[in-house]
This record gives structure tokens, sequence and C-alpha cells, in this order.
């Protein structure tokens, strides 16, 4: 008895990394896919963004480590705090993060599939209000809600999502403030994905190689003198042993006339997911 039950376990287990592995190019580097992690797992997340302030001769860099939980095939969440030296000379413990995504459409076949999902968010920053760009993952407290859509083709994912940002800040309600800045945003993005390794699955073991391309944007609706930005990011992605995931990416703007704290810069970040941790125990 408890041979078949182990049995059955490793079956479910090995099950979930090829399905892991099978849609690795929709594991975008800057965005979310509709598509959720394995349910009942748990992944750890740190992440390392670096850049050149605009506006000094500083190297700005921010750390982001998250944690992610797979509660079932519909429903994930996320929770993640920064640390950085944006805002200011030294480093401080910066924002933290909640953000929740429910997959409610899913058609899928056989090495293809269409997925839309919707997706919630509120943060908490201790910035000041410095700079019209708004981004609610470390610079500027607020909620943020939002639609995805993925498509999935073989080996090419390509994904969209549009969502709307609110600032929430004391500035918002006080008349003395309220015209210098930004408190409203729609933000969007184009994401696609394409696994170049390995050129068939034979094992869960194989190292994938996956690259990104991705567009992403912002629209400010209710200030007109500093309106818009549009990036673009390529980005490159290993996954070892299906669990293991380093992310290397360049995001720079290529459009736009708001006022930021830099144009471009480069991210990096290591992943580790923990299959059926959250599965009962008989």
């Amino acid at each position: 008895m408890k041979h078949n039950v182990f049995r059955r376990s490793s079956l479910h287990v090995l099950l979930a990394l090829f399905s892991t592995a099978a849609v690795s190019q929709e594991l975008f580097v800057y965005t979310e896919p509709a598509s959720n992690m394995p349910a009942k797992s748990v992944s750890a997340k740190l992440s390392g963004m670096f850049s050149d302030d605009n506006h000094s001769s500083r190297t700005l860099q921010r750390y982001t480590p998250e944690v992610m939980l797979g509660i079932s095939k519909k429903w994930m969440m996320h929770a993640s705090v920064t640390i950085s030296n944006m805002h200011q000379d030294k480093f401080i413990f910066e924002s933290s993060r909640l953000y929740t995504k429910w997959r409610f459409l899913s058609h899928d076949d056989v090495h293809k599939h269409f997925r839309m999902a919707a997706f919630g968010a509120v943060s908490h920053s201790r910035n000041h209000l410095n700079f019209n760009e708004i981004n609610l993952s470390g610079d500027q407290s607020g909620v943020q809600v939002g639609l995805i859509a993925t498509q999935l083709w073989n080996k090419l994912a390509v994904s969209g999502s549009a969502s709307l940002n609110e600032v929430l800040h004391k500035y918002r309600w006080d008349e003395a403030h309220r015209d210098q800045h930004a408190f409203e945003a729609i933000n969007y993005s184009l994401s696609a994905g394409y696994l170049v390794l390995p050129f068939e699955y034979k094992d869960y073991r194989q190292t994938n190689l996956n690259v990104y391309l991705e567009l992403l944007g912002g629209t400010n609706i209710d200030w007109e003198d500093e309106k818009y930005y549009l990036d673009l990011a390529p980005a490159i992605q290993f996954i070892f042993n299906s669990t293991d995931k380093l992310n290397l990416g360049y995001r720079y703007q290529i459009a736009g006339d708001i006022s930021r704290m830099a144009n471009r810069g480069f991210m990096i970040s290591y992943e580790h997911i923990f299959l059926n941790v959250l599965k009962r125990r008989n």
C-alpha cells in the first residue's frame, strides 16, 4: 500500500514538472501570463533591478524578495517587499505589495491554449511623489486592477495586459498639491516568448532556454504635462530541472514624454518552486 501511494505521489510530481516545462515560454520576465503556477505549490523569488539615475551619477538598485502561492488551478497570490536606494542615498525598506490573480477562462488543446485572467494588487510605499511615472512595485502606494489574455501555439506564446492604476497619497486630496502630480494611469503590455531549447522534451531535467520580447507602457489619464512612456524589454530565461528559473532582462525607453527616474535598466532574478507543498496529507 505504501509503495503504491509513493508511486502515485511521484507520478503527480513528475506530471506537474512536465506541465510546468511545457508552457515555459509564457513565464514572461517582466509581466504575468494569464496562466497560473501549479496548484498547491509555493515559489520563492529574488529580483534585482539596476539602472543609472537620469538626474545624478548614482547607480540605482532595487531588490525584491517575493513569495508566490498556487492556491488552486484558478487562483494564485504574490506577496513581496522592496529594498532600494532609488529615492534616497542609502538603502531602506521601501515598500510592500500583495497581488492576486484569477484565471476565469481556459480553452486548452494539444500544444496550444487560450487563457484569460483578472488580477488586482495593493501596495504601500514610503517614497515621496518624485516622478510622474506610476509604478506600484516600489515607487508609490496604490491599487491596481486589470486583465490578461495569453495565447500559446506550440513553442510560441503571446500575451497582452491592461490595467488601471490609482495612486493613494495624501497629496491626492490636498488642493495645494493635487495639480502637481499624476495619480491615475493605464498600464499595458504586449509580450512574446519562444522556446529555443530543448528541441524535443525527453526528461524533466533538461534545461530550457526561452527568449522574450516585451513592450511595456503607461499613460497618465489625469495629467496632461507628462503623458506617456513606452519601453522595449528583451530577455532570456533558463529553467533548470523544471523547478529553478534564472531571468536576465534589459529594459529601455523607445518613446515618451514623462520625466522618469531612469530610462533604462538591467534586471536579474532567480526563482525556485516547491511543488505540492500545500497539498493536504492523509
